[in-house]
């Protein structure tokens, strides 16, 4: 399906069923239009939980990781970002930092994060998955359904 999430909004403006991010992400990885079913994570300057999702199959999802906002770190470096490719995952939206972020640019994913950071993260092992995460004003839950494209993110219950 080809959309625009100017469009979306147009149509959907309103609605219980669109929520629309705030504008806080920046672009990263060669991509920059994605939609997808939506993967949660919550995790506070800690890898181990991102990596163990991205190994699994993507099947065409997004992962959405609440990092805190953290700007002391990065969650994603080239490693998972190319780890993510292989296995088939849509996009990435973190609320926290990339490190590579040259490397990233090059790679065939969307990636939206804060900022760029050289430190990679801690390796505790600690953060929850399939929770429901507010991050940019949005909530997302596993399941709905994310829009991401060069104007901006939306949410949704349902597919559009």
């Amino acid at each position: 399906m080809i959309f625009s999430t100017t469009d979306l909004c147009d149509r959907y403006a309103g609605s219980e069923h669109l929520q629309i991010a705030e504008p806080v992400f920046r672009h990263f990885g060669a991509k920059t239009v994605c939609q997808g079913q939506v993967v949660t994570i919550k995790t506070f300057e800690d890898t181990v939980l991102i990596r163990r999702v991205l190994e699994e199959k993507g099947e065409g999802r997004v992962l959405v990781v609440d990092g805190g906002g953290s700007h002391r770190c990065a969650l994603v470096d080239r490693e998972l970002a190319e780890l993510a490719c292989a296995n088939g995952w849509a996009g990435l939206i973190l609320y926290g930092c990339v490190r590579h972020s040259v490397a990233l640019h090059a790679l065939p994913i969307t990636i939206r994060a804060l900022h760029a950071h050289p430190l990679q993260g801690h390796q505790r092992g600690s953060g929850d998955r399939n929770i429901l995460i507010t991050v940019a004003g949005v909530n997302f839950r596993n399941g709905y359904y994310v829009y991401a494209d060069e104007d901006g993110i939306v949410v949704s219950d349902r597919e559009l």
